[in-house]
């Protein structure tokens, strides 16, 4: 099992592997990174900070370009996403640099969905999306994605994003992934019948008498 030390950017977010990430950088660590970055290619990884502490899996990104710098040393930049990773050690900081890091492993990213899954996955989100009148792009059909490509999109909090994230196989992500969408959808209906019901008050109902 090969180590690596990768620089680490702790955020309250999951990132998950081929997401396109901007990201404001204005502390002086992670200017420092994002200089070596841009220098030398440097890579570096984002885990999750949870629960006040910083989590063991999380997922190495590259950065494609400085978008905006500003006076004071401030940068708008635009990463992305390249696999999940496992942490060993933090090391905090990194002797000589101002900015964190961890050795950690890297980890394949299980690619080997189910297609009857997906499929179920997709007309779960396409209602959802209806529901919440939400206009984002899904994929065409149940061969064009796997759970990292929709999981932000599904309404999980950042716990369970975090869960998927540290899943081993597609199929558990897929199961995962239905198993919450099968237990939000129906409180995303209810919310939107009580909120049609709000609508009509004030208004001239025609209602038949029960008896």
């Amino acid at each position: 099992m090969d180590f690596v030390l990768l620089p680490q950017f702790p955020l309250q977010i999951v990132v998950y592997p081929n997401e396109n990430l901007n990201l404001h950088i204005f502390e002086p660590r992670y200017r420092q990174l994002i200089k070596e970055s841009e220098e030398n290619g440097v890579t570096f990884g984002i885990p999750t900070f949870l629960n006040n502490r910083v989590m063991p899996y999380g997922t190495e990104v590259q950065l494609l370009s400085i978008e905006k710098r500003y006076e004071g040393g401030e940068m708008d930049v635009k990463t992305k996403g390249l696999g999940v990773y496992r942490m060993e050690q933090f090391i905090n900081p990194i002797p000589g640099k101002l900015y964190a890091g961890a050795t950690i492993v890297r980890l394949e990213t299980d690619r080997d969905f189910d297609w009857t899954l997906n499929e179920k996955m997709l007309g779960y989100l396409i209602e959802l999306f209806d529901l919440l009148n939400i206009d984002k792009p899904l994929p065409d059909g149940p061969s064009d994605f796997i759970t990292f490509d929709v999981a932000h999109h599904a309404g999980m909090s950042t716990e369970q994003e975090y869960e998927l994230l540290s899943m081993s196989t597609e199929k558990e992500r897929q199961l995962f992934m239905i198993n919450h969408l099968e237990q939000f959808l129906p409180m995303v209906r209810e919310m939107r019948n009580l909120q049609q019901r709000a609508l009509l008050n004030g208004h001239f109902k025609d209602l038949k008498p029960p008896i």
